[in-house]
């Protein structure tokens, strides 16, 4: 059930608003000023906001980028008696679904409503997958008890937060890529792009050509730049699976 939290100075037009979204079955809640909005959001679960532009103590249009600032996953719908093209432009761009006049747009709002909380429900899925998401790339990922993991992890958690460049070593199957992506997902650059390469599948000039890119004309068949790995995670983590079989002359490359 979706919760919806009216602000109107006229408790008339709330009521009115209550019961006909309440029978829709909606969760109401109401509030006659933005003070009392704003601590009805930090204490109830709030989805949707129906709010009146003029309010004794400040304007919808404000309040609405203090709503989209402080609780991003709430939408908010503005009612105006009197609509104004400037207001209009000024709520849409502080973050409000909609903007509708009272009495002539009264025929929207249960429509907008809805069509707002469908956006809530997949914003909220949309976090949903992304928490998932994130706790396969942690160190939580990890599965693993033995005093060797356990120190593995740690020092991985310990470089992390650093700058440095990371050597991971072991067999084929033992988990460098998951390590890479934990430290990946640990440090100041999880926000940046993470592209693994695997060095052994490709030749010396192709391998260069994905490491570094090209200028258009560097060689035949290259129509068109093209940008490399290196510049494709530009401030994020390049992972080099394999990088024992880079030729050496390649590898002196990276230093």
């Amino acid at each position: 059930m979706n919760t919806v939290l009216i602000i109107d100075d006229e408790a008339k037009i709330r009521s009115l608003l209550s019961r006909i979204i309440s029978l829709e079955g909606f969760e109401v809640f109401e509030a006659g000023n933005l003070k009392s909005g704003l601590k009805r959001l930090e204490i109830s679960d709030i989805d949707l906001i129906l709010c009146d532009v003029k309010l004794p103590d400040g304007s919808g249009v404000d309040f609405s980028k203090t709503v989209k600032d402080q609780f991003p996953g709430v939408e908010i719908i503005l009612l105006t008696a009197f609509g104004n093209i400037p207001d209009g432009v000024m709520a849409i761009k502080n973050g409000a679904f909609d903007y509708i006049t009272k009495g002539d747009d009264n025929t929207k709002i249960l429509p907008l409503l809805y069509k707002a909380a469908e956006k809530v429900a997949l914003n909220k899925r949309v976090l949903q997958l992304e928490k998932q998401l994130d706790s396969r790339q942690s160190f939580k990922s990890i599965i693993g008890k033995s005093a060797e993991i356990t120190n593995a992890i740690s020092s991985a958690q310990k470089v992390a937060v650093t700058d440095a460049t990371v050597l991971l070593t072991g067999e084929t199957g033992t988990g460098k890529e998951v390590f890479a992506q934990a430290i990946h997902h640990a440090s100041n650059r999880s926000k940046k792009n993470f592209i693994a390469v695997n060095c052994s599948a490709f030749g010396k000039e192709l391998l260069e050509n994905e490491l570094f890119g090209h200028k258009a004309g560097a060689f035949t068949g290259a129509l068109k730049d093209s940008k490399g790995i290196f510049e494709e995670a530009n401030l994020g983590t390049v992972f080099l699976d394999e990088i024992g079989e880079m030729p050496l002359d390649l590898q002196a490359k990276l230093l």
